[in-house]
């Protein structure tokens, strides 16, 4: 920027030093003395003016060029305005670029992206948002999501505050054999991502699967069936050395049968929508399960029944109940004889409902726990084996708590126990304008 520029301050003051010595010596001379230094201060206020003046219309001007060097201090000014100036623009254009190219991405994703604000309110949005949403890029910016998509599940979703749980299997506006996902991602303070995935393919292949696994286990019962006939049919007392072998035999079949009939009641469970909603008298409940423990147990245990409230449920008895018992077989199988199975019934806070199953068991190792709920999954495959376990309960448990608008919570301590608590929601506690409506 030049000598002047880097002194700006020090050109300016010498220069206003040598116009007040100029002036005070000319005053001197023609004795006005006051008059020469009002009219030298006079002028470099002209001059300061017109430099600023100068200085405003280059700022006002939209050329890019740097500002000239004639101004004095002014000059340091404008050229230090400049270097932010284009240092600004410069940060702008990589913003703009690397927003571009965000844009760009975000628009050749498979994925529907859709950006709103925390009201719901459309921003932007894919093309891959409008082919599975059927949004219009002109028509439906800046209008609310709950009034673009319909659908009363994905209404009640959007309606839900914060960032509910994802959306699974819901079907497209424009098109009820596409079946989508949907989840709400925090994006900004204010604003908010709606990603919905095409999810048809996946449902075909998982309709495949359940379709393939109860053709296979309804096949089995017919040879199962026979097995068992023919097995019934052998007397040991006939053939003394080969009663081990029908005893294994005979035991074996009975849990392959126990797996068969676990494995449609698993496919009829996922084919299911939703419920029937009827009163679930949990009283006579509760004492069937207390029953069923205990002659499993044997004796082995102590059974203890803690029901705190008389509560009722709506739902499924059948269904309800193939759950709780699950959960009340698994602690007898696992806990040691000698050891406490609890069930609990309670009245939480807001009106939920709380069913609970405690032992003094064996236990679950934490790394464990994500993965319990799952198909054939487990801990240790000799122990389940030995106990008589399918491997599917939980999993039947899962289902039936999800038909149920339920949740399951487990808390496990190796060498101390679990606890299976079943949480459902106040929408699910029977009260009497859920009979009018049954009715």
């Amino acid at each position: 920027m030049g000598l002047l520029s880097q002194n700006a301050w020090q050109v300016s003051i010498g220069r206003f030093v040598l116009l007040i010595v100029a002036a005070l010596l000319l005053g001197l001379a023609i004795g006005q003395v006051q008059l020469a230094l009002l009219l030298a201060l006079a002028g470099y206020v002209a001059m300061s003016l017109r430099s600023l003046h100068r200085m405003q219309r280059w700022l006002g001007s939209r050329r890019r060029v740097p500002p000239p060097e004639d101004w004095g201090v002014w000059s340091d000014v404008a050229h230090t305005v400049f270097e932010r100036l284009e240092q600004e623009r410069s940060r702008k254009h990589r913003l703009v670029r690397l927003l571009r190219a965000f844009r760009e991405a975000a628009a050749v994703l498979p994925d529907g992206v859709i950006v709103t604000t925390l009201g719901r309110e459309v921003v932007w949005f894919n093309e891959a948002a409008e082919r599975l949403l059927g949004l219009h890029p002109r028509r439906d910016r800046g209008a609310r999501l709950d009034r673009l998509l319909e659908h009363p599940r994905i209404r009640s979703w959007l309606e839900e505050p914060g960032f509910p749980e994802p959306l699974l299997d819901v079907p497209a506006p424009h098109d009820p054999a596409v079946r989508l996902s949907m989840r709400l991602i925090p994006y900004t303070r204010q604003q908010q991502l709606l990603v919905t995935r095409d999810i048809s393919n996946l449902m075909r292949l998982e309709q495949m699967r359940r379709d393939f696994v109860a053709n296979v286990s309804h096949e089995l019962r017919t040879p199962l069936t026979v097995l068992h006939g023919y097995l019934d049919m052998i007397d040991p007392e006939d053939s003394p050395e080969w009663a081990p072998v029908v005893d294994e035999m005979r035991r074996q079949s009975t849990r392959m049968a126990r797996i068969v009939e676990d494995l449609l009641n698993l496919s009829r469970l996922e084919a299911q929508a939703e419920v029937v909603p009827e009163r679930v008298a949990m009283g006579s409940m509760l004492s069937t399960l207390q029953r069923e423990a205990e002659a499993l147990s044997q004796g082995r245990h102590r059974i203890v029944l803690e029901a705190r409230t008389r509560a009722d449920l709506s739902g499924s008895t059948q269904d309800l109940h193939s759950a709780f018992s699950n959960l009340v077989s698994n602690a007898v199988r696992y806990t040691p004889a000698g050891g406490q199975v609890s069930i609990g019934w309670i009245l939480a806070e807001g009106g939920d409902a709380e069913f609970s199953v405690a032992d003094t068991g064996v236990g679950i190792p934490p790394e464990h726990l994500p993965r319990i709920t799952e198909r054939f999954y487990r801990v240790s495959a000799s122990r389940s084996r030995d106990s008589g376990g399918t491997g599917l309960g939980l999993s039947i448990v899962k289902h039936v708590l999800n038909l149920h608008r339920a949740r399951l919570d487990i808390a496990s301590e190796v060498g101390r126990g679990t606890v299976f608590t079943c949480r459902f929601d106040a929408a699910q506690v029977w009260t009497e304008g859920m009979q009018e409506h049954a009715a």
